[in-house]
């Protein structure tokens, strides 16, 4: 690509992010070719859809998360590793409001320009999950799909005004609810029980 393409490209993603962060992900198209200062046909010979737009945009995102569930793999304890692993994932769809309802989407859509990267970003706090539940420190009873909808849920909390200031707080009951030892510890009472 040359460098001047590549350029444009830059500018169209930075200030995609801009409006998404501002507005959601239902930004129009259009609005985010007129706060570029380019045409709508400009905007789409590069990003055909705004699915198209969006990966690109949160492609290196992704790659980051899913970089960092393998790095806590090795460098934390399985409990560690999975609530710094969740927090991390839940700060990051908080950024740009929607979008855990198009990667809740995405994941079911084999179709959609985000389907690859979301799927390799659940598997990758399954991995976390797994490593938690093998050690005895996770409930059995939830999986990667799991997870990956109390991230969605989690980032929908912070999103909501009068519920915002619990976010971190009820982030919390969410982990020690995870972590059996946490559950136990914390409540009094017995680690939730696995499905047989």
């Amino acid at each position: 690509m040359r460098a001047d393409a590549r350029k444009n490209r830059d500018h169209l993603l930075a200030v995609a992010g801009t409006a998404i962060t501002e507005q959601g992900v239902d930004v129009s198209m259009r609005d985010i070719a007129r706060r570029a200062d380019v045409g709508l046909a400009t905007l789409l010979r590069h990003y055909p859809t705004r699915e198209a737009l969006l990966e690109a945009l949160l492609h290196t995102s992704f790659d980051e998360l899913t970089a960092a569930a393998d790095a806590l793999e090795t460098s934390s304890s399985p409990e560690d590793a999975l609530v710094s692993w969740l927090r991390d994932c839940v700060a990051w769809t908080t950024e740009y409001r929607g979008v855990t309802v198009l990667m809740a989407t995405a994941i079911e859509d084999t179709d959609s320009a985000l389907h690859a990267s979301c799927v390799t970003l659940r598997a990758a706090g399954a991995r976390l999950l797994t490593r938690a539940q093998a050690a005895g420190m996770a409930r059995t009873d939830i999986d990667g799909t799991d997870l990956f909808a109390l991230i969605a849920a989690l980032a929908w909390l912070s999103d909501q005004p009068s519920l915002a200031p619990r976010a971190d707080h009820l982030f919390d009951v969410v982990a020690s609810a995870i972590l059996t030892n946490a559950a136990s510890t914390d409540t009094g009472g017995a680690p939730p029980r696995a499905r047989s």
